[in-house]
């Protein structure tokens, strides 16, 4: 027994000994003083879907503290290089664990991308057919067709795409001490999976339509053709050819891992979910190891790599397969400006990620967050667009903040609901700033006034809102107002 408390004790002290060394070294690497001026810049330029006439950007320290942001890791991609990376705040704020470069994040569903890019391998090297009926390739499991699909067969291209017809958006994960179902009974909705049965919605081919329970058909298809682990085929043909060396699909990470937060910081019940469904949700990453993987993209699109794909194949795998959507095989193709980005988001219950990496020029971000507010990602990469000049993504609106007399915003405080709901937000006054509250949520949302009757609020994304009044001028609700729509809001108290 003494020697075993010997041995814990040995290797706790090797733990914490390279988890010193890793701070260490983040703190001092080596960047030339053009590369820190480019890190102060984007630490000091975040910005969100408005742009306010002050000009006045935010501190990313700021931003994690009033998005209740416990972590994040950052990696910068010029000119197909890695010219930086660096992370802030705490892996687990309780055991105060900082982030480092080295901390592993859950990818959630950017884990699509690397499965997309193992099945391009598989078709380059002609195991699989993206045109072929699923279960001609289907072995220990065959997809049920029914009469949802007409008839009509579904194909790898379809499912890769998001094309195929098929149900369950997404995926809830398990708590450590829930029984993990096997993948028949994640694909069947047998518990104790906890996703209904993975069947057609629609007839193939129509629409996009996005299905994380297709992508995890794929999952079975890939380990039926070769008789081998998912997870395997991805580290052996992947990972290792790309130099990809913390990324895993374990179901219990050891080490320097991130712990999940939702969006008020408060945590999960546990220090994550366990995701088996692998391919559409269970990667867990770091983001210079993404990074790595969007330069692979990008060098291979150039035609100057092709470790794992060539260029013809890449150029295919980033094809959109419908001309009504931007999805292609695994990616979403998105043009800004005159230019083409790939990019691929995720969302984990206390976890959120996104890349965007340029079809041309070799420019990219990698942002991984340990929590499920997303907003915090979008004003990150914003703030990497502008400072290296990615010409037209940053997309704004231009808003001018008036100040409103007291004697109307007191109108305004009350409780409101939606047409045929008895439940609805609420606008409360505190220290003369007005905010909208959601009922179901902590979170209070800032109002700001460009006109006395029209406003908007950060958090809510391109769209704005205008009081109505009756003919005495009594408030009788908002409207809440988008390029396409117009909702009601009425005032019930």
């Amino acid at each position: 027994m003494k020697q075993i408390k010997r041995l814990l004790k040995y290797l706790a002290a090797i733990i914490l000994f390279f988890y010193a060394t890793d701070i260490l070294a983040q703190k001092h690497l080596h960047y030339s003083e053009a590369c820190k001026k480019k890190i102060h810049e984007v630490e000091n330029n975040l910005i969100s879907w408005v742009k306010l006439d002050s000009n006045q950007n935010w501190n990313i320290y700021d931003r994690m503290k009033a998005l209740n942001i416990k972590g994040v890791s950052i990696a910068v991609i010029n000119n197909y290089k890695i010219e930086w990376a660096k992370s802030y705040g705490w892996a687990d704020s309780t055991e105060k664990k900082r982030v480092t470069n080295q901390t592993l994040f859950q990818a959630a569903s950017v884990s699509k991308s690397i499965n997309a890019f193992a099945f391009m391998k598989l078709m380059q090297d002609k195991k699989v057919n993206f045109d072929e009926d699923i279960n001609a390739y289907l072995q220990s499991w065959k997809f049920p067709y029914d009469t949802a699909s007409h008839d009509k067969k579904i194909t790898l291209a379809e499912i890769l795409s998001h094309t195929a017809g098929l149900n369950v958006h997404g995926f809830d994960g398990y708590k450590w001490n829930d029984s993990l179902p096997s993948l028949k009974q994640i694909l069947n909705g047998e518990k104790p999976a906890n996703n209904p049965a993975i069947r057609s919605a629609f007839e193939p081919g129509l629409k996009f339509e996005y299905s994380g329970g297709g992508i995890e058909i794929s999952q079975q298809l890939l380990e039926d053709v070769l008789h081998s682990s998912y997870q395997s085929f991805i580290e052996n043909n992947i990972f290792k050819p790309l130099n990809i060396t913390a990324s895993n699909y374990s179901d219990k990470p050891v080490g320097n891992y991130a712990t999940a937060y939702r969006f008020d910081e408060q945590p999960i019940g546990c220090r994550y979910h366990i995701y088996p469904e692998k391919a559409a949700a269970g990667l867990w990453t770091t983001a210079t190891d993404l990074a790595k993987f969007v330069i692979e993209i990008q060098l291979s699109l150039k035609g100057v790599s092709n470790k794992v794909l060539t260029q013809k194949t890449t150029e295919l795998m980033l094809t959109p397969y419908l001309q009504s959507s931007n999805a292609a095989f695994g990616f979403f193709v998105d043009k800004k400006g005159n230019d083409y980005y790939f990019q691929h988001s995720g969302l984990n219950e206390g976890f959120s990620s996104q890349y965007y990496g340029s079809m041309k020029g070799g420019n990219g971000v990698v942002v991984l967050v340990n929590s499920d507010n997303t907003d915090f990602m979008a004003e990150v990469v914003n703030s990497v667009a502008t400072v290296y000049g990615w010409k037209n993504f940053y997309e704004f609106a231009q808003k001018k903040i008036i100040k409103v007399a007291d004697s109307i915003t007191d109108k305004y405080i009350g409780r409101y609901k939606f047409d045929n709901t008895d439940n609805g937000p609420s606008i409360i006054k505190e220290k003369g700033v007005l905010y909208l509250v959601d009922p179901n949520s902590p979170t209070k949302w800032e109002i700001y006034f460009t006109s006395e009757k029209e406003f908007f609020m950060i958090a809510a994304h391109w769209a704005n809102q205008q009081f109505f009044t009756d003919e005495k001028g009594q408030v009788k609700g908002f409207y809440i107002l988008g390029d396409n729509y117009k909702v009601t809001v009425n005032k019930s108290e």
